[in-house]
């Protein structure tokens, strides 16, 4: 894989940390593919992320969503096993998601193998785009503000 530097952009740019820790962490995450997952649009404001996690019952995964930053963590008890072969993976692992502002995690549930968390973007009202009404009135501003004037 390609790495970039971008010590030249963080010379001459200021306020865009969070965009360059973004990319920075892009490209490490290609590094480790475990476990693998898929990123779903399943509406317009609506996410799903599903993670594989043979192997793993629910009580040794966790969820953590802090600061636009959700957090997917699993860790495998002590086996006592002898296994001839060991094809399903019970490593440990930690695996994060960058949330866009106002993206909440809604739920999770843990089927069959496979981690589903549910996603949804909440738009608070005060930023949502709002109409103006516009009052016609018998005179123009000029005009008002010159008769409280005299």
């Amino acid at each position: 894989m390609k790495t970039y530097d971008f010590a030249p952009l963080w010379r001459s740019s200021i306020g865009f940390d969070r965009l360059f820790d973004l990319v920075d962490a892009a490209q490490r995450a290609n590094e480790d593919s475990f476990p693998p997952y898929n990123i779903e649009r399943v509406g317009d404001d609506r996410y799903l992320i599903s993670l594989a996690l043979a192997g793993f019952s629910p009580d040794e995964i966790s969820l953590t969503a802090e600061q636009n930053v959700l957090t997917v963590e699993g860790r495998k008890g002590e086996q006592k096993r002898d296994f001839l072969f060991q094809g399903i993976s019970g490593r440990a692992f930690k695996r994060q998601f960058n949330l866009a502002d106002h993206v909440q995690v809604t739920s999770a549930t843990f089927e069959n193998g496979l981690l589903q968390i549910n996603l949804i973007r909440e738009i608070p009202e005060a930023m949502k785009p709002r109409r103006i009404a516009i009052n016609a009135g018998p005179r123009s501003n000029v005009e008002q503000l010159e008769a409280k004037a005299a």
